[in-house]
């Protein structure tokens, strides 16, 4: 996919020069390190990306590139059911030519979201669970998709926490260890009844013992309770792949997550998982115009 928009030279050459002219009460370019940074331009901004719930999700395939690229998202996650029609059901050929129309456009990269969950205390529907996330896996493989998202979503009130974490865990490693070996990432959700909890998610990892299992992260009010951000991000820092973001202007530290993403060597994309829109073109300029305000980039 071509890296249309990886790079942007957001200062212009007499902007960041030394002779720059210091507007009242504002930092420059120029300023040294240490000072007020409020006014520091990051040049190297977090990437966004779409999650097709809700936004996207009566949009087919032609119209999530034609929308995204005119908007200057850079990927998008393609939730299953949605009109997309990125399904199971396609075969060999249709899968190639997915993968093809959103190689040969402008989008840097594309991801999957499953509904597959792996709390049921009933055996079948974990198996069951199971077996359709190995299936969907080879889907991901066949349209060059990076990873997709899964989830624990509850513990059962009827079953200890433990015993759950551990199930969801040990579920999480066999399908964490299948999609690694054919080049896709398991991304675990932080989401559902306490398994919102990063407290919890990291648990379950600690659980399910691999490598290779993922986290998408949330997003979710519950990040700042208790210790707060910071404390709960760095649990699991290694871990995040990818995000969800909701509204921007919602009562949640955007500015600070981004930072700590930033500081991490994050690479992986932010995907709005936002409601739709009757003028989508505009909200998602305004949209992405916050979001790079938010890291000083814009």
């Amino acid at each position: 996919m071509k890296n249309y928009f990886s790079r942007r030279n957001f200062l212009k050459s007499a902007a960041i020069s030394g002779t720059a002219v210091m507007l009242p009460g504002c930092t420059t370019a120029s300023s040294p390190a240490g000072d007020n940074d409020s006014f520091q331009l990051n040049p190297n901004p977090l990437k966004l990306g779409v999650m097709t719930y809700n936004l996207a999700k009566d949009w087919d395939i032609e119209t999530i590139i034609s929308n995204l690229t005119e908007t200057g998202f850079q990927s998008v996650e393609l939730r299953t059911t949605h009109a997309h029609g990125v399904e199971v059901s396609l075969t060999a050929a249709e899968r190639a030519e997915v993968k093809k129309r959103f190689e040969d456009s402008a989008l840097e990269a594309i991801s999957l979201a499953s509904a597959f969950q792996y709390h049921s205390p009933d055996p079948e529907v974990l198996k069951q669970n199971i077996e359709g996330t190995k299936e969907f896996t080879l889907l991901a493989r066949d349209v060059g998709a990076l990873g997709f998202r899964v989830f624990p979503n509850a513990l059962p009130e009827d079953v200890p926490e433990e015993q759950s974490m551990e199930q969801i865990g040990k579920a999480l490693a066999e399908v964490g260890e299948f999609a690694y070996n054919h080049g896709v990432e398991i991304r675990v959700c932080n989401h559902g009844t306490e398994t919102d909890r990063i407290t919890v998610i990291k648990k379950i990892i600690d659980y399910s013992g691999s490598p290779h299992v993922y986290i998408n992260w949330n997003c979710s009010q519950t990040d700042k309770e208790g210790e707060g951000l910071e404390y709960h991000f760095n649990l699991v820092k290694d871990r995040i792949k990818s995000l969800h973001l909701r509204e921007l202007y919602e009562d949640y530290p955007y500015r600070q997550l981004f930072k700590l993403l930033a500081g991490n060597g994050f690479t992986g994309y932010c995907n709005a998982e936002v409601p739709g829109s009757e003028e989508p073109i505009r909200f998602m300029r305004y949209y992405r115009a916050l979001f790079l305000s938010l890291q000083n980039a814009l």
